[in-house]
């Protein structure tokens, strides 16, 4: 009896079969290639962020006048709260880029209309930037046409003002204290010196002491040794040595007044009649 085979010869594969396993081949090769080509450029892992974003346009990342240094810095500044300090000082403590180059790039964004810098005068006097950031830029404002206007008519002179008192007083009290140096060169003072000793020599000055007895108050009696604070030592000479004013001129009195036949003897400026003469005679009028 024959002898009963348990293996079957393989089956010869389709040629449905091997088109499917070429185009699977071909498919798998496809989008290997198309993977290999897009690691040349960039690739992008993106991810949502539910919170701590920032929205920045294209318009602004993709600016092809702007450098990467104006980008990023504008890209920061949106991102900060309402009312963070965004001065020079302010960015440069925080950056490695340095002062000159923050400020070229601030520049740069308020010349394309993503920033802009208004000064403003503080009730107190005291003037301060504000800096407003936009996520979209503005226009520039357009140059304004000069208007041709008529030529003003002449006007009269005003009279010169007469100089004022303080003022001369003041500018005479800075001349004396900056010449001292040259009655002794260790009462070399600085501008600032100059400036804080000025009211008090000023002080001087105004109660009828002349700049030369101000001057030997100043100079006389230095000691010899040297003089490392000349301002300090000025200082304590002004309002120590400082003399009262003088008492206000004691009044003349009126002279007395005798007018041709009256005997009454009466105190006017002026010759005229006495009071019990001026009575009368506006009685007989």
């Amino acid at each position: 009896m024959a002898e009963q085979q348990l293996n079957a010869p393989p089956r010869a594969r389709s040629a449905r079969s091997h088109r499917s396993h070429r185009s699977h081949r071909s498919h798998r090769s496809h989008r290997s290639h198309r993977s290999h080509r897009s690691r040349n450029g960039v690739g992008h892992v993106t991810e949502n962020h539910p919170d701590q974003f920032t929205v920045v346009g294209d318009h602004l990342t993709q600016h092809p006048d702007l450098s990467l240094t104006a980008l990023g810095l504008a890209a920061h500044i949106q991102s900060l709260p309402e009312g963070a300090p965004v001065g020079i000082k302010a960015l440069a403590a925080k950056f490695p880029e340095g002062e000159t180059r923050i400020a070229a790039a601030l520049r740069e964004l308020e010349a394309h209309g993503y920033l802009a810098r208004i000064k403003e005068r503080m009730p107190s006097g005291r003037i301060v930037t504000r800096t407003i950031s936009y996520n979209k830029p503005q226009p520039r404002p357009a140059a304004a046409t000069p208007r041709r206007e008529p030529a003003p008519e002449p006007e009269e002179p005003e009279p010169a003002a007469s100089p004022d008192p303080s003022l001369e007083g003041h500018r005479a009290a800075t001349e004396l204290l900056t010449t001292l140096r040259r009655d002794d060169p260790r009462l070399l003072l600085s501008e600032r010196d100059v400036r804080r000793l000025a009211p008090a020599t000023t002080a001087w000055l105004d109660r009828g002491i002349t700049p030369e007895a101000v001057r030997h108050t100043l100079t006389a009696g230095l000691p010899t040794a040297p003089i490392h604070r000349p301002a300090a030592l000025l200082a304590h000479r002004l309002t120590e040595f400082l003399p009262p004013p003088l008492p206000a001129p004691p009044q003349r009195p009126v002279p007395l007044q005798n007018r041709d036949g009256c005997d009454r003897a009466f105190r006017s400026p002026e010759p005229g009649h006495c009071p019990p003469c001026r009575t009368r005679n506006r009685a007989a009028a």
